[in-house]
């Protein structure tokens, strides 16, 4: 499977909303801000539902997928529900081979270098190191010496400020969960301030990728 979408997306906004309802809606500003990466979790009630009403709105602008993805149940629902990326929070085996059946990109996640390889064994495409605030950045680039060619996601601790700092170190994309859509924010419906923080991630992306000019 390509990871080319993951890597056009750069940012993935990891959504745990308190409702479906509240997740489309957090979507829609998501995508209003500039972010195309959206991963429904499944801590989200009726996670499948979010996912169908998001991919129907955003099938063609936005690459969407879900979460949080512990039983192989879930991984089969969220791949009917038109979830394009699957991520499960830690290495098991089950889990992993049922989100690899169903033909979604598939995320696994680890922290340590032995979770890695356990990860990549099982078949993922992508390892999301989780949660990456323990180690920042430099613990990321640690991990690329012995496993220079294993594409990683770095999940929790990211922010718009350093954002760059984990592209840097070799992340393919990046997940932003509190950070970027902060559950205060969704419970209250301020959808404004979640446009905004997509704004500025956006923005932080576009600098950090851009080439340096000459």
């Amino acid at each position: 499977m390509s990871l080319d979408d993951l890597r056009s997306a750069g940012i993935i906004a990891v959504l745990r909303a308190p409702s479906a309802e509240h997740a489309v809606k957090a979507a829609d500003a998501l995508v209003r801000g500039g972010i195309t990466g959206i991963e429904i979790t499944y801590s989200t009630p009726d996670a499948a539902a979010a996912i169908r009403e998001i991919v129907r709105r955003y099938a063609e602008d936005a690459y969407i997928g879900a979460g949080t993805i512990v039983t192989a149940d879930q991984a089969e629902e969220a791949a009917r529900a038109g979830a394009r990326f699957l991520v499960a929070p830690g290495v098991d085996a089950a889990v992993a081979r049922a989100m690899c059946g169903t033909g979604a990109v598939t995320l696994v996640g680890a922290l340590s270098p032995t979770e890695v390889m356990a990860a990549r064994g099982l078949g993922a495409d992508a390892v999301k190191i989780f949660p990456a605030s323990l180690g920042g950045p430099a613990y990321l680039r640690a991990l690329r010496g012995p496993f220079p060619d294993v594409p990683f996601v770095p999940t929790g601790g990211v922010t718009s400020v350093n954002l760059p700092d984990w592209l840097a170190a070799g992340a393919v994309a990046a997940g932003a969960g509190s950070e970027l859509c902060p559950s205060t924010a969704m419970t209250g419906g301020r959808w404004e301030t979640i446009e905004q923080r997509s704004r500025e991630f956006a923005a932080a992306y576009r600098r950090a990728t851009s080439p340096v000019a000459s």
